[in-house]
Formats: C-alpha cells, sequence, structure tokens
C-alpha cells in the first residue's frame, strides 16, 4: 500500500500529522516491546509504504536531471542524496549545513513541480562531530521550509564516542519534535553496524524525535551479520528503510535490490502491517559486478527495475494476505 501524494501546498501543513502517523510521541515511544508482526495478527492496518528513489544514483549527473528521471521512472516520493555534478561539471552539495532554509524549500518545489514529494534527506554531519547539534538542528530547519519529514543521520562510533551520541542525540530529539521532523539513525560500521546496535542508543536516549532508520545492505557489509534476524532486534523502532541489496559472493558488493543475496519477502514482511507511514529510500540500484551506466537513461532504467521490484514483494506481502 502507497499513500496518496501529498501536494505542495498540503505538505507543511501536514508535517505534524506526518509524524504522529509514524508513531512518535510518548505513548508510541512507551510501547517498544510490541512488534509490528504482533500487531497486525490483532488487525493492524497496512503500511504505508512511500517508495522514495533517492538522487544519490544520479550523483554524476545534475539534481534536475536526477528528480527528472526519478518522476520518469514511476516514483512519487523522493529522498535527496548530497552531490551532484551539475552542467559546469562541478560535483557540488545539493544543500550546504550553512545554506537557508529558503534553499531547501526551492529544492522542494523543483520536486513537486514534477510530481514528486521529498521525504527524506541526509545529515550529512555524523552524530559524534563535534558541531553535531547545530548542524542537525540547521538540516531540521531545512527540513520543514521543504516539507521533508525525515533526517537521515548516522556515524561509525568509535571507542569512547557513546555518550556522545546519546547528549547529542537527547538535545537533537526536542528541536526535531518541535519542528514535526523525525531524526532517524542508520547503521554505518563500528558499534553502530547493527540495527540492535542503534537499537540501543534510540532506547536509551528515550526521545520521540528520534527513531531507527534500517539498511540491510550496510549491515551486511560492515559487520556481516544475517538482516533479518538483525531487524527483529529493532523492527519496534523503524520508521523508514534504506533500500540496498549486498552481494559476498562473487564479489563483496553492494548493489539494488534484487540483485543481491537478501531476502526482502523476509525483510518487508516484519513491516508490513504496522499502521504506519514509512519511506522506502532507495539508496542504490546498480547492477553487481558490471560497470555502471555513463548515461542517465541506463539509471533511470535501474530506477525503474528497482521500484518495480520492490513494490512487487509488498504487493506480495499485503495483498495475500
Amino acid at each position: 500500500m502507497t499513500d496518496s501524494k501529498f501536494t505542495w501546498s498540503t505538505t507543511r501543513s501536514n508535517r505534524r500529522a506526518f509524524l504522529r502517523s509514524v508513531g512518535a510521541g510518548a505513548a508510541a515511544l512507551s510501547s517498544f516491546t510490541r512488534s509490528p508482526a504482533a500487531q497486525s495478527q490483532s488487525g493492524k492496518e497496512p503500511t504505508r509504504f512511500q517508495l522514495a528513489c533517492m538522487t544519490l544514483p544520479y550523483g554524476s549527473f545534475p539534481f534536475q536531471r536526477a528528480i527528472e528521471g526519478i518522476a520518469a521512472s514511476g516514483y512519487r516520493y523522493v529522498a535527496w542524496g548530497t552531490r551532484h555534478v551539475e552542467s559546469n561539471g562541478e560535483r557540488v552539495p545539493i544543500l550546504e549545513v550553512e545554506d537557508s532554509p529558503a534553499k531547501a524549500r526551492q529544492l522542494a518545489r523543483q520536486c513537486t513541480d514534477l510530481g514528486l514529494t521529498p521525504v527524506m534527506m541526509f545529515s550529512t554531519v555524523y552524530v559524534a562531530d563535534e558541531n553535531a547539534v547545530d548542524a542537525h538542528k540547521r538540516r531540521i530547519e531545512q527540513c520543514v521550509e521543504a516539507g521533508i519529514g525525515q533526517l537521515l543521520t548516522f556515524g561509525s562510533t568509535k571507542p569512547g564516542e557513546y555518550p556522545r551520541w546519546i547528549a547529542n542525540l537527547r538535545e537533537i530529539g526536542p528541536f526535531a519534535r518541535d519542528a514535526g521532523v523525525l531524526v532517524v539513525v542508520k547503521q554505518h560500521g563500528g558499534e553502530t553496524g547493527t540495527g540492535a546496535a542503534t537499537a540501543k542508543i534510540v532506547k536509551e536516549v528515550g526521545d520521540p524525535g528520534i527513531w531507527v532508520n534500517y539498511d540491510a545492505g550496510n549491515v551486511m557489509d560492515y559487520v556481516n551479520e544475517d538482516p533479518i534476524d538483525d531487524l527483529r532486534e529493532c523492527v519496534d523502532l523503524v520508521r523508514s528503510f534504506c533500500i540496498k541489496d549486498h552481494r559476498n559472493h562473487p564479489r563483496d558488493e553492494d548493489c539494488g535490490p534484487g540483485f543481491g543475496e537478501i531476502d526482502h519477502y523476509r525483510l518487508l514482511e516484519q513491516v508490513a502491517f504496522t499502521g504506519l507511514t514509512m519511506p522506502l529510500a532507495f539508496e542504490n540500484i546498480f547492477v553487481p559486478l558490471v560497470p555502471r551506466p555513463t548515461d542517465p537513461e541506463g539509471v533511470d532504467r535501474l530506477a525503474e527495475h528497482a521500484r518495480f521490484y520492490i513494490q512487487s514483494v509488498i504487493d506480495g506481502l499485503q495483498l495475500s494476505t
């Protein structure tokens, strides 16, 4: 199931409704022990998945071409990547931390003009960085102006950094809540390489503005653990996914969904009936072992394939019950 598309005129006014719909709030935070699987058996509604292609796979091409290709590939939602090679040949950030919220609003209008709703963007700042709190607050302000509901953050926690993670997220959480934005933390190696590890952090922070984003490809890549089992350790806290696959054979390599060794039926089955609105951000759509396309049309074809594959998985899980 997918959500009805927000228009630009309603996106900003629906931010707080979105925050409630994904389960943020004191009541939801206190229900960590109740699994979505158990809820579905008691009549929970299907999860409203938002299939959003990241602009990241289009990093070799201008941002405008990226969103045009994503829209043409059948997506209704988009997640902003980090950098793009623009028409002058320079690889530049889409949006700097220091940029004004007005620039984020303009980027969002470029998307909505094509029928795309932005639902997620990268913080581009590690949680443990010295300037992490101020930088995340600026990113949240940009999210507000763009009508983006989730800010994706991460970091590879090194020994001794754990207390700083907790302190920083406890300061970021209330700011995010007041703004109607969720900060979602994904796995990125080190002491935050698994869903179980990120769940431990989110539980200790204990703020309904901070949740988990699940990246099965990263879990398999960085720590070589089974993401199906690992997801069970954090599934109650997951509010979005970064969609990518991974292969260990014949080469250790991230890839697009359906080309790797991750069983997306077993993965998404765990969150198929939560009653929540849940973005699925396609971070990697490429074919393993072969060179990546050098033309944007080639990326378009892979974006469409990834969408079709994941939508087919969702349809199978939700429509067959």
